[in-house]
């Protein structure tokens, strides 16, 4: 599985718009490209930080539908103001334990390793992150993306609500140190968001 994320910064006021747009715009459109798996979006009503990711079954899905998506972008762009950082990634681990619900809140952890170091971050992902997160309280799913070119990966990780978000940061934060130490990774920024919508349909790969 493959996904684009696009990211916008630093225009609060534009929310509410964004996700209008999102919802009754974008998804619609976006669902009806072949290969298309879904989409989701995070926003962050304090910084005005904005996450749009669409999920394809293939890089050729993904990239095929960049001529229909360009105009939707734009579209946004003049919303959000100025242009957004667009990335492309392999979805390389998805784990859910409880489908995400209204309210639900997400912490994305962006991060970067050596490429050829790629294979045993996910090793590592999944024998040593997973089973300590899969008992957090109120932890509905995780998705570790990477790029392999460049080394770069995204983290997110939904939790029900608010609440249980802010209960999970000090253990998110030593977990995330004492991974980036035994990787040599690192970590290059963390945000948290509210889930404003999650129409993902990719497969679970633990």
């Amino acid at each position: 599985m493959y996904a684009r994320s696009t990211t916008f910064t630093d225009r609060p006021g534009a929310i509410d718009a964004g996700i209008a747009l999102v919802r009754d715009e974008v998804l619609p459109a976006v669902q009806e490209m072949d290969g298309c798996i879904g989409m989701s979006m995070l926003v962050s009503r304090d910084t005005g930080g904005c996450v749009i990711t669409s999920a394809w079954s293939s890089t050729t899905a993904m990239r095929a539908s960049a001529p229909q998506v360009a105009p939707l972008r734009e579209r946004a762009e003049q919303l959000f103001g100025g242009r957004p950082d667009v990335r492309e990634w392999e979805v390389a681990v998805l784990h859910r334990v409880r489908p995400t619900v209204d309210g639900a809140c997400a912490r994305v952890t962006w991060t970067q390793v050596d490429p050829a170091l790629v294979d045993l971050q996910l090793e590592t992902f999944r024998s040593g992150v997973l089973p300590r997160i899969d008992d957090l309280p109120g932890f509905c799913s995780v998705s570790l993306m990477v790029d392999r070119d460049t080394g770069r990966s995204a983290v997110s990780t939904v939790y029900e609500n608010r609440h249980v978000l802010d209960r999970s940061r000090e253990e998110a934060a030593d977990l995330r140190t004492l991974v980036a130490q035994e990787m040599q990774m690192e970590v290059l920024d963390v945000a948290e968001f509210d889930v404003a919508l999650a129409h993902l349909r990719v497969p679970e790969t633990v």
